[in-house]
Parts: structure tokens; C-alpha cells; sequence
């Protein structure tokens, strides 16, 4: 086998490989050989079919079949002789498949990149801390109350935290645009759900009225089309509710399945819980911190074909939580890939720096913090020690579960090699997303 490598452009390769004639063509005629035994053609008894007319029933599709898997297994083999990691499949182009000749083809694809890790030593991080204030459990009390309120129409002008029920039409210079109309759509004012000023707009607003509300997308919506672009909705209310929330007793307590019957246990049980999502977000925000800084060390030519893997993955995520929806529209048109390609670039390069930290640190996932993870999510379900046994004994769980500790190793052995400022936040500030740099 003959193999010639060439760099055509940043990380694209271009692997010419030949292979003898004899190669393929042996194959062939073996596998034609064993087909005379096993081939059932009417006027021939099974196994005693000329092997003339086998190979003239059956000779190109098998010779098709041998130069598929020649070809496959000829080009892992050259990628390894060469020392080459490709990143994403190969286009394989045959330039000779006749019989008798030489066989050639032609295969491009990308390599994954070198990777010279920065020293991160001087780097400065900030370890956050948070208190939980009485006023933080009435708030977070008061956000489970709402959860369960019930709705019931209200005639009146409807008012910051009401419901409203509408069917509204946006258009953008006079024509309607995608994505931007709906019929019965339900709404709590306030909630921000909808683009700056749409909400504020149905404040005052009663069953029946109809509003034309001029606004202006913003510069940085996930639509490309759409940022910064000044549209009109025509929205139509037809109906407005209010909520009325439980009291606080032995019924409310039981439906977040707490068995206390006092209201003192029941905060302690909210505040618990309010401590686990303050540690898991403060634990985000530090890990945030070292990715945004590996990604700001670390120039890291990206391979095309990994980061349309991380765009088509995030448009998946997000297409399920449109259910059904989803089969009825142009997914692409709707969500181009455009739209998640800053955040595939980002975890692209996340995972090549964090591959090549792994490994020259020659770092192992720790049992102990692959259990914690592991009791942790089971944790939340009613039967835990079910979901931990379900973990264990499925290789592709526990791989991710693997990978998120290693991921943790990594952020810690960084950590310890920087510098650590102490600060303190509030409970609010401790459990809001961060955005990523």
C-alpha cells in the first residue's frame, strides 16, 4: 500500500493511498469461490453452480462490496502509519477502481490540532460565598406558592403578575415574519418571557381589547434576522387572570413531600435545599471562571467537522423543547446554524484544551468524585439506590459521569495553581446563571 500526505489548508489533509490490483481482485475471486457453494440458481443444483456463471451474476456487486471495505480498511491504516488523528469523517474519492489496475483514492478530512497548553500559575480566581437570609426563604416560599396558585378570570385591566390569554401577529416593514405570531398563547405579565416592552405593553390591557405595540428586537437575539429590527405586533387579549395562592399548612407542606407539620421544619427543609443549589451554583460560577481563562490562554484551531457536531447537538436540545412542534417547521430555517456556532466554537475548544490537560497530567477520574456525582443525581428520585445501581450498570452513564469528573479534577488542579480571592455575594447574586466570556 502507498500512502502520500498533504497538507492543504490549516487542519484539512489530503491522504492519496494506492493498493495493488492483486489485493482486491483475490478477494473478489475468494469470495466468488465461496458463493458457488452456498448460491441457489434455477438449473443448478445448490453448490454445484459454475463458478463462470457466479461471477457473472454476482461479480460486480461483490467486487463493489470488496472495494468499500478495502477502501475503509486501507484508509485507518494509512491515518495510523501516518500518525494522523482525524477529527470528523472523510470524504473518499476513488481516482482508479478498474479491474485488473492499481486501486486509488483520494480521502480529505481534518486532523485534531497540536496543543500547547499555557501556563495558567499566575492566574487569578474568585471563590464566592453566600449567605441564606430569612428574607431569601420567604421569597423562595413565596416562588413554591405561586407554583401551585390557581388562575381564575378576572374582569378587570390586568396587572403585573395577572395571566393573560392572547393571539398576537408581528410583522417587520409590513410583512409578517417567522416565528413572530401566535393563537391563544398564555402570558404572565412580568415574567419576561416575551422581547423588552411587549409585556408592559398588555399592562392596563382587559378581555377583548385589541393593542398595536411598536418594538424594537434586541441587538442580541438568538435570530440573526431579527436582532436590532423594529417590528409592530397586533395582539388581541382574550382573557385575563389572577392568582390566588395556598396558605401555608399541612396541605401545602405535603405537596413538596415534607412530612414536618410546622412551618419552622418546613423552612429548614426549603433552606436545605436552598443551600445544595447555592453550593452547585457557586461551584459553576468558579468553574466558569477557569474555563473562560483556559479559553483566553489557549489559541486553538478549531476542526470544522467537530464544531458542526457541537451545532447540530445544541439544535437538538433546543428542538426538544418544542415536542411535537418541532416535525411541523424548518428547523434550520428557524434555528440556522448561525445561531449556536459562538457557543459550538466555545465547547469545541473547551473540550480539545481540557483533552490535552487530561492528558498531560496523566489524570484519572477520581471513584470517589464519580460516586458523589452519581448519588448526587440520584438523589433528587424517589427511589436513589435504584438510580445509582442503573448508573453503574451502564457503561455510556457512567462514561459522561467519568468525563464530568475528570472535568472537575481539572478545574480543582488549576485552581490550587492560581491565585484565590474570597468574596461574598448574596443568595441572589450566588444562584444567577453566569454568562459565559
Amino acid at each position: 500500500m502507498q500512502v502520500s500526505v498533504e497538507t492543504t489548508n490549516g487542519l484539512e489533509r489530503r491522504l492519496t493511498v494506492g493498493i495493488p490490483a492483486d489485493t482486491v481482485d483475490s478477494e473478489v475471486q475468494k469470495r466468488l469461490q465461496q458463493a458457488t457453494k452456498t448460491v441457489r440458481i434455477n438449473g443448478f443444483r445448490k453448490g454445484k453452480v459454475p463458478f463462470k456463471v457466479v461471477k457473472q451474476r454476482y461479480g460486480e456487486g461483490v467486487r463493489q462490496e470488496v472495494l468499500g471495505d478495502t477502501i475503509n480498511k486501507s484508509f485507518y491504516e494509512a491515518v495510523t502509519s501516518e500518525k494522523l488523528r482525524p477529527a470528523g469523517q472523510p470524504s473518499i474519492e476513488p481516482t482508479s477502481m478498474e479491474e485488473g489496475k492499481d486501486i486509488q483514492f483520494v480521502a480529505t478530512f481534518e486532523v485534531y490540532p497540536e496543543i500547547e497548553l499555557a501556563d495558567l500559575g499566575e492566574s487569578e480566581f474568585t471563590r464566592y460565598d453566600a449567605d441564606i437570609e430569612e428574607s431569601d426563604i420567604d421569597k423562595m416560599i413565596e416562588t413554591l406558592r405561586k407554583s401551585q396558585g390557581e388562575w381564575s378570570d378576572l374582569d378587570a385591566a390586568a396587572a403585573t403578575d395577572n395571566r393573560v390569554k392572547i393571539s398576537y401577529e408581528g410583522k417587520r416593514d409590513g410583512e409578517v415574519f417567522e416565528g413572530g405570531s401566535a393563537e391563544g398563547q398564555w402570558l404572565v405579565l412580568g415574567s419576561n418571557s416575551m422581547i423588552p416592552g411587549f409585556e408592559d405593553g398588555l399592562v392596563g390591557a382587559k378581555s377583548g381589547d385589541e393593542k398595536e405595540l411598536q418594538l424594537t428586537f434586541p441587538e442580541d437575539y438568538h435570530v440573526e434576522s431579527l436582532k436590532g429590527a423594529d417590528v409592530v405586533f397586533s395582539v388581541k387579549v382574550e382573557q385575563v387572570q389572577e392568582q390566588t395562592l395556598p396558605e401555608i399548612n399541612d396541605e401545602f407542606f405535603t405537596k413538596f413531600g415534607v412530612e414536618s407539620k410546622d412551618e419552622a421544619s418546613f423552612r429548614e427543609e426549603v433552606k436545605g435545599n436552598m443551600e445544595r443549589e447555592k453550593t452547585r451554583a457557586l461551584r459553576g460560577k468558579l468553574k466558569e471562571q477557569v474555563m473562560d481563562t483556559l479559553i483566553k490562554a489557549n489559541d486553538v484551531q478549531l476542526p470544522s467537522a467537530l464544531v458542526q457536531n457541537e451545532i447540530d447537538a445544541l439544535r437538538n436540545q433546543t428542538m426538544q423543547q418544542y415536542g411535537a412542534i418541532a416535525e411541523k417547521i424548518d428547523v434550520k430555517a428557524l434555528m440556522p446554524d448561525e445561531m449556536f456556532k459562538e457557543q459550538a466554537e466555545r465547547r469545541t475548544a473547551l473540550g480539545l484544551i481540557i483533552s490535552e490537560f487530561v492528558k498531560a497530567e496523566s489524570l484519572k477520574a477520581d471513584k470517589d468524585r464519580v460516586r458523589e456525582i452519581v448519588e448526587e443525581t440520584a438523589s433528587t428520585y424517589e427511589d436513589p439506590e435504584e438510580v445509582i445501581n442503573y448508573y453503574y450498570s451502564n457503561e455510556q452513564l457512567l462514561a459522561n459521569v467519568e468525563a464530568a469528573a475528570l472535568e472537575d479534577q481539572v478545574v480543582d488542579t488549576i485552581i490550587e495553581r492560581g491565585k484565590v480571592v474570597e468574596s461574598k455575594i448574596s443568595y441572589d447574586e450566588a444562584i444567577k446563571p453566569t454568562e459565559a466570556a
